[in-house]
């Protein structure tokens, strides 16, 4: 089959067998069928709008085409191994997150899913108390920037919620390399609702850069004192 390529602009519906070579070609490259946010990256497949346009979704055109065993990627064993990457990649993240912290504020002064309240929900993955008044640290792993868009929308909405977040700094921290600080500021900077006093979004290496800019609390920086001298307590 002769593979079509994606253009911008107006052009004729695609048809099946279009289709089925843009699928087939993508699952040779990955071993799997593209979800819809790989169909919108694929230049060989037109965007996952226009597919649920034509034919109803994703869903419904590999049940057609009759790709695979499992059509819904929502369920399964696709769901299931989707979630074990996830579930693996965000205890890599928020523990390289947790080391970073305690080797700058002290293991005694990073709190990890932290509690505000009392019903067990209303909570950050890290409250940091240091010689100000702390701060709280939202740790995600965007797949994409319009992955990432959906996660802050819905951070930004939960944070809102909460009256005991306010009296803090909070900073959103994306763990996706691949995303740089200039493409963050620029979200920021078009989103049309602002993030709100003492909200951040930041990069690995910006919040690097934030957490020394404050301080430790002072009982921990005259025990690194000390330690530097030799002193004994």
């Amino acid at each position: 089959m002769i593979l079509r390529k994606q253009r911008m602009g107006k052009q004729k519906p695609w048809t099946l067998e279009e289709l089925k070579a843009g699928l087939e070609a993508f699952y040779k490259e990955h071993q799997h069928y593209p979800t819809a946010t790989e169909v919108d990256k694929y230049p060989y497949l037109p965007s996952a709008r226009s597919i649920e346009r034509q034919f109803g979704g994703l869903v419904k055109l590999r049940q057609e085409l009759r790709l695979g065993e499992n059509f819904d990627f929502r369920t399964g064993e696709h769901s299931t191994r989707r979630a074990q990457t996830i579930n693996k990649r965000a205890h890599i993240t928020e523990a390289k997150v947790y080391e970073f912290l305690i080797g700058r504020f002290g293991k005694e002064f990073v709190h990890r899913e932290y509690f505000f309240t009392d019903d067990h929900r209303t909570r950050a993955d890290f409250f940091v108390y240091d010689a100000g008044k702390g701060f709280c640290v939202d740790v995600f792993y965007p797949d994409s920037p319009k992955n990432l868009t959906g996660c802050l929308n819905v951070k930004l909405i939960k944070y809102a919620r909460m009256r005991p977040f306010a009296d803090y700094p909070v900073v959103f921290l994306q763990m996706n390399e691949t995303i740089s600080q200039e493409r963050l500021d620029g979200l920021v900077k078009t989103k049309k609702k602002p993030l709100g006093a003492d909200r951040h979004l930041m990069t690995w290496g910006t919040f690097e850069a934030f957490c020394n800019t404050r301080d430790p609390l002072g009982v921990l920086r005259g025990s690194m004192v000390r330690e530097k001298l030799g002193i004994k307590d």
